[in-house]
């Protein structure tokens, strides 16, 4: 990893001068620049640009607002810090890296405590670390989660080289393997009526929501993988996938952006290649989150599958995430499972984090029950743990969600 240490000390060295011969004008240059492009109604609560004059306060950057899983962590997380009397600063990028690229220099000279941040550009030490670079010359530490800032064969390059920073997220594997736990155990117990044309296999559609994406790339892999692992120990054959011409398995959401309208627009096509009749049928949808999920089976319901009512076929789709459409899918009968990412919990450590940073604390000070990253040696990354979402037994579900919803983007690691 020679590349991290010249590039940084480069960086570090470039950022000292810089701020050598900037400190005595920043202060007047920073008030014009907010003035300038904060609305009126903002300009009263625009901090002090003197040294040591404003308080600790919190910048959190969301790679996309329209994301309803990173929605839902954003929810908890104000709630939390608000509860704990943290100011904070929230900033969208729309995922656009370059926007949260500005959206970090703002927060840090706006006098950030500490940034919480979101990726857009997630498995990518090199995104990442530009990040570090700023944060660190400004003495601020850095909380990233949800999206991971590594990508395989640069583990530990941020999280083992910088002291003051650390991820919040889920083990990549898990959410996959629980996945194929629930789409194996289903298939068992109804295989027949899951098997339409009677050839003896399930064919299948994947939709991927993110090339580089860490969770992304093993729920893809594990979900399958696992599910055959069950269905092999039952005397059955592994799944098939529905395009033997194919040769990574799967639809990749090419805007990154795990989107319902990217599944849905590949699952209608899907449909109309393959006809509606039940020889070479997709007979099975396994999606990276509930928002692909969503957009998969608004497709399936425009051509008759899924609408819920008696004696309709319904297409097996599982997703990850059990968000808010997803729950209320599976309350509909017409999405058969999830895998709950909790984003409540996600948000309760990062908050713990802050307060740790307030405190002049480690950031990871008390937070010894959360498990780590044990596979890449990582002990600066926390887990919070995944389960199969369990709905309770009258449906869960959550007032005028449901396939139509299908437009949002989507969650993850997302």
């Amino acid at each position: 990893m020679h590349w991290q240490r010249a590039r940084r000390h480069l960086a570090r060295t470039s950022l000292a001068l810089a701020g050598s011969a900037l400190a005595s004008g920043l202060a007047v240059l920073l008030a014009l620049q907010l003035s300038a492009c904060a609305p009126t109604d903002q300009l009263a609560s625009l901090p002090s640009a003197a040294p040591g004059a404003r308080e600790f306060n919190v910048a959190v950057l969301y790679y996309d607002y329209d994301d309803p899983y990173v929605g839902s962590i954003r929810t908890a997380l104000s709630s939390d810090l608000a509860h704990a009397g943290v100011p904070y600063e929230e900033y969208d990028a729309g995922n656009s890296q370059s926007n949260q690229d500005q959206q970090v220099d703002q927060a840090l000279q706006g006098g950030a405590s500490v940034l919480v941040v979101n990726i857009v550009t997630s498995g990518n030490a090199e995104v990442a670390d530009k990040v570090c670079l700023k944060a660190e010359a400004a003495g601020v530490p850095v909380v990233f989660f949800n999206r991971p800032v590594e990508g395989e064969g640069d583990e530990g390059a941020i999280l083992d080289y910088y002291d003051d920073v650390a991820f919040v997220g889920t083990d990549p594997e898990a959410a996959g393997r629980l996945q194929g736990e629930l789409i194996g155990t289903y298939l068992v117990e109804h295989y027949q009526e899951v098997d339409l044309d009677g050839d003896g296999r399930i064919s299948y559609a994947l939709f991927k929501g993110e090339a580089g994406n860490p969770e992304a790339i093993f729920r893809t892999k594990y979900a399958v993988e696992r599910a055959d692992e069950i269905l092999e120990a039952s005397g059955r054959p592994d799944l098939v996938y529905f395009d033997e011409n194919s040769v990574d398995h799967y639809q990749l959401d090419l805007t990154g952006s795990w989107s319902a309208a990217s599944a849905h627009d590949y699952m209608r096509e899907d449909l109309l290649r393959l006809g509606q009749g039940r020889d070479g049928m997709i007979e099975l949808v396994i999606a990276n989150n509930d928002s692909m999920a969503a957009g998969a089976i608004k497709a399936l319901q425009e051509v008759g599958y899924n609408l819920g009512t008696p004696g309709s076929t319904t297409i097996p789709v599982f997703g990850v995430d059990a968000s808010a459409t997803g729950r209320q899918l599976i309350s509909q009968g017409v999405m058969a499972g999830t895998v709950s990412q909790d984003p409540d919990e996600t948000a309760a450590c990062m908050c713990s984090m802050v307060l740790n940073a307030r405190r002049g604390q480690d950031l990871l000070a008390g937070l010894d029950a959360y498990p780590r990253d044990e596979k890449d040696g990582l002990s600066r990354a926390v887990f919070i743990p995944c389960s199969i979402f369990e709905p309770e037994p009258s449906g869960e579900g959550v007032a005028d969600a449901g396939p139509d919803a299908a437009g949002a983007s989507a969650g993850a690691a997302s």
